[in-house]
C-alpha cells in the first residue's frame, strides 16, 4: 500500500487532530500495560512478564514517535492519508503482546 496524499485545505477539520491523538492514546495504553506487566512480573517472580513489560515500553516509545511523525504529516502542505504499513503492523503486534502479557499476569497472580 503506497502512501496516498491530497493537497491540504485551509480547514482540514478535526480528523487529522483525532488521528494524531489516537497514536498518543495508543502509546499511553501501551505504557500502562508495560507498567502492569512489569509489576506483576516482579511481584510473582516471573522474568518473562518483566521482559514483556520492557518490550511494551519500547513499543510505547515507537508509538510516540509514529504519532509525532503523523502529526507532522497531517499538518503539512499535503495531507498524507495512509500511515506506514510497518507502523500499523507494529501496533497490532504490540496490542497482541499487551493482551498476552495481561493474560499471563492473571495466571501468574493465581499461582502465588
Amino acid at each position: 500500500m503506497a502512501a496516498y496524499s491530497v493537497p491540504a485545505t485551509g480547514d482540514p477539520g478535526l480528523q487529522p487532530e483525532r488521528t494524531a491523538l489516537a497514536w498518543s492514546r495508543t502509546a499511553l495504553a501501551l505504557a500502562v500495560n508495560a507498567l502492569l506487566s512489569m509489576r506483576a512480573g516482579f511481584v510473582a517472580g516471573q522474568p518473562l512478564l518483566v521482559a514483556v513489560g520492557v518490550v511494551l515500553f519500547a513499543a510505547s516509545g515507537a508509538a510516540v514517535a509514529i504519532g509525532t511523525v503523523r502529526r507532522r504529516q497531517l499538518a503539512g502542505q499535503r495531507l498524507v492519508i495512509t500511515p506506514p504499513r510497518g507502523a500499523l503492523m507494529g501496533v497490532a503486534a504490540a496490542t497482541l503482546l499487551a493482551s498476552a502479557g495481561g493474560i499471563a499476569s492473571i495466571f501468574a497472580e493465581g499461582t502465588v
